[in-house]
């Protein structure tokens, strides 16, 4: 068996973190969201895998080489636009050959691996196997209804009024039949060959397709909730681990990992977080769920529940909350001109500010 990995896309609504750097690479608890993945692949006994890039692709072939740092043997795949989950399974044609294959989307997030649903699609003789799982908010993703039995009844990608809560979770599994779905199907309204679409069209000749629930935690990390949620939950199984330097006069509770040559002087930390390695953190208070990049500096500021990428400073601001700082961004306090916010924000930016 093969694996197909999406690492292309977008991402627009990461924007404007997205304009220069790839969904898929976004960190939560300092390490991207695509390495999960790829390790779930390995762990599942899967070793050729084909990537598909698309105009982040640089920077994808840059974070993940050869794939020998996972254990794996990747090919590129370059794909021209976002044209579609099923485009994806059509132009990667020839490196998936005549195998089955798993297809993983490089920007979800699933706590457990895939080895249980691999071994559950190869002794069930099916065609192809989708996963699926409850949301609140249905209309964000692929949904399935499912009859009186369990059976897919009906498909529908990101439906404006969702027939049911169901959502489709971004790993398939697929036979090789999936090759001629894809080739019968046409663009949705959309512009994309939808895999929906060519689900549908298996169900509909006769082939089977098996619908397995997900037992585990599941999250498409396309919006910065579901960024921060996912933070949450792999922040919550750290073991503690001190590399760095803490000072007499600072605080550590819970849960808390210092990387090597960070420093933390006169502070509070309170765990579960991550602070990366070269990191300071000075005179400042660090709350749960926070992972801190590398080569950072937070100075008499106050944040928790955040995500901060590489080479940011935060100076002087209390308190950040729920937030995503980019890499190399500076967030201060201004000076000399009370009760004012001085910000200078990308495209596709939100703020929230104290009244």
């Amino acid at each position: 068996m093969k694996a197909l990995v999406l690492a292309g896309g977008k991402g627009t609504r990461l924007r404007p973190l997205t304009h220069t750097s790839a969904k898929q690479l976004v960190p939560v608890a300092n390490k991207p969201v695509l390495y999960y993945g790829l390790e779930a692949i390995r762990e599942a006994g899967i070793t050729d895998v084909g990537i598909v890039v698309g105009d982040t692709a640089q920077e994808v072939r840059e974070a993940v080489g050869d794939g020998s740092a996972f254990g794996l043997d990747v090919t590129y795949i370059p794909q021209e636009a976002p044209l579609g989950l099923a485009h994806c399974v059509l132009i990667a044609r020839e490196f998936l050959g005549d195998e089955p294959f798993v297809m993983y989307l490089g920007d979800n997030f699933l706590v457990g691996g895939i080895a249980d649903l691999v071994n559950a699609f190869r002794g069930g003789g099916h065609d192809a196997q989708i996963m699926l799982t409850r949301v609140a908010e249905p209309q964000f993703y692929g949904v399935a209804e499912l009859g009186r039995n369990g059976e897919i009844v009906g498909l529908e990608e990101k439906p404006a009024h969702p027939r049911s809560d169901l959502a489709i979770v971004g790993v398939y599994i697929f036979s090789p039949v999936i090759h001629e779905a894809v080739r019968a199907i046409t663009p949705s309204a959309r512009g994309e060959l939808e895999i929906t679409d060519a689900v549908k069209w298996l169900i509909d000749h006769g082939y089977r397709v098996h619908s397995h629930p997900v037992d585990g935690y599941w999250k498409d990390t396309g919006r910065l909730q579901d960024m921060l949620e996912c933070n949450r939950i792999v922040l919550e199984r750290v073991e503690p681990d001190i590399r760095g330097g803490v000072d007499g006069l600072s605080e550590i509770i819970g849960r808390v990992v210092v990387e090597r040559g960070a420093v933390v002087e006169n502070s509070i930390l309170r765990g579960p977080i991550v602070v990366g390695a070269d990191t300071k953190i000075i005179s400042s208070y660090v709350g749960p769920f926070t992972s801190i990049g590398s080569r950072c500096v937070v100075a008499n500021a106050e944040i928790d529940y955040s995500i901060v990428l590489d080479g940011s400073s935060v100076h002087g601001v209390s308190r950040i909350s729920h937030s995503l700082i980019g890499r190399n961004v500076e967030v201060s306090r201004a000076a000399g001109v009370p009760n004012t916010h001085e910000l200078m924000v990308g495209d596709h930016s939100r703020i929230q500010v104290g009244a």
